[in-house]
């Protein structure tokens, strides 16, 4: 019997390489460190994470608390999401986008997140590409590769509004581009499609024969009155052939209670069903009980909110464009800013050269204790992105360390 050599031996391959090719997310990497640094007693300013400040709204806790107290809740529910909250999303669907969807087409999932793979999983064959248009957020390409599928990047720069004309996109189709990715509101740039905008992409996407997947979590963050819609609503000769991800986290301030769906074709969410019941079963029902009282609430807690984030988007374009060598267009929707820095690269701070937007985000985090996401982390390079979802003082703190730091 021979003997297995070193190379050879199955111990040798510690990581699958499908899994060891995946990059941290790098907004979770920024946050992460900022925070470690807050809790060494640094007055480190976040702008990384893409998390409201503002608790989660009380009629939204007690559900959690009485969904606590009741035993039906400790106990498996169907995979797919609980009935009730399924009717529900559906109805807030209808209500708030005018799709009209059965409870058959939608998905409960452990956050947007696990909506997002699940939908490339469900529509994906190793080999077929999907366009997504950049700057992106950093989880889609590596959903993407997850499931098998292949990246294809086009990119829009603040000339253009970060945002893809249909010219763009076909020219970066190929025989085989299966799914357009489309994101309206926009993270990481704010950017806003109109509605005509969307009509024309759509009447693109239909004449090809395309998939969409389109994600809607900042769907009610959208200021200065600029019209706008949902694909499949403007555009409903796709509306088969498009899956819609949301989820209560951006616009109910529960990014921690890791609730989100996917719509879609009923036999495409039957088939993301069937994953998630191998996955992870059923999303934990104290978060589906709280978020039943969130989209069946009214807005009002978000409409505040909303207040807030417009006042703070107009503060930190202000302030960003003070700085000389920074380019910031006004977003649409979302809350990022995401400036073009690239008027200060290749230049020589303290001693220090920087010539990209990474290790000038890693200047700007040791030299003003200031946390921001580089543009690599978004597929464009020579960008920041600064999240304004953070308290009013502290915004203004920290805009105010950066225009010291390049005074």
């Amino acid at each position: 019997m021979g003997r297995m050599t070193e190379t050879a031996s199955p111990r040798s391959r510690r990581v699958s390489q499908r899994i060891g090719s995946i990059a941290e997310s790098a907004t979770l990497k920024v946050d992460a460190k900022a925070k470690a640094l807050k809790a060494e007693g640094r007055p480190v300013i976040g702008f990384g994470a893409g998390e409201p400040d503002f608790p989660t709204p009380g009629y939204v806790v007690e559900a959690a608390v009485e969904a606590c107290r009741d035993p039906k809740n400790h106990r498996y529910t169907p995979a797919g999401g609980l009935p009730e909250l399924k009717k529900a999303i559906a109805e807030k669907t209808r209500r708030d986008s005018g799709l009209e969807v059965e409870p058959t087409q939608v998905l409960v999932t452990n956050g947007g997140k696990q909506a997002i793979y699940s939908a490339f999983a469900t529509m994906l064959d190793p080999g077929d590409e999907v366009i997504v248009p950049a700057p992106y957020w950093t989880t889609y390409p590596e959903a993407i590769q997850l499931a098998g599928g292949v990246t294809v990047e086009v990119l829009a720069d603040e000339t253009q509004d970060y945002k893809v004309t249909v010219e763009q996109l076909e020219a970066a189709r190929t025989e085989r581009t299966k799914v357009l990715l489309f994101v309206s509101p926009s993270n990481p740039t704010g950017a806003v499609y109109t509605a005509e905008e969307i009509r024309e992409i759509g009447a693109w996407v239909h004449e090809h024969g395309l998939w969409v997947l389109t994600d809607e979590i900042y769907e009610h963050l959208v200021y200065d009155g600029v019209e706008t819609g949902s694909l499949p609503v403007l555009c409903p000769d796709v509306a088969d052939y498009c899956v819609v991800v949301n989820g209560v986290a951006k616009t109910y301030a529960m990014t921690g209670w890791r609730v989100g769906w996917m719509i879609g074709p009923a036999d495409l969410v039957k088939a993301a069903t069937n994953l998630q019941s191998h996955a992870t079963s059923n999303v934990s029902n104290v978060a589906q009980r709280a978020a039943i009282a969130a989209v069946t609430g009214d807005l009002t807690a978000v409409d505040e909110m909303k207040v807030a984030f417009d006042r703070r988007r107009r503060t930190i374009v202000s302030m960003l464009n003070d700085i000389e060598g920074v380019v910031c267009p006004t977003p649409l929707g979302a809350f990022y800013a995401y400036p073009s820095v690239k008027g200060l690269l290749g230049r020589e701070y303290d001693g220090r050269q920087v010539e990209t937007s990474a290790e000038l985000a890693e200047y700007i985090l040791d030299a003003a204790e200031v946390a921001v996401v580089p543009g690599e982390a978004f597929g464009s390079p020579g960008y920041l992105r600064l999240s304004y979802a953070l308290g009013d003082d502290d915004l203004v703190e920290g805009v105010t360390r950066l225009q010291k730091l390049f005074a």
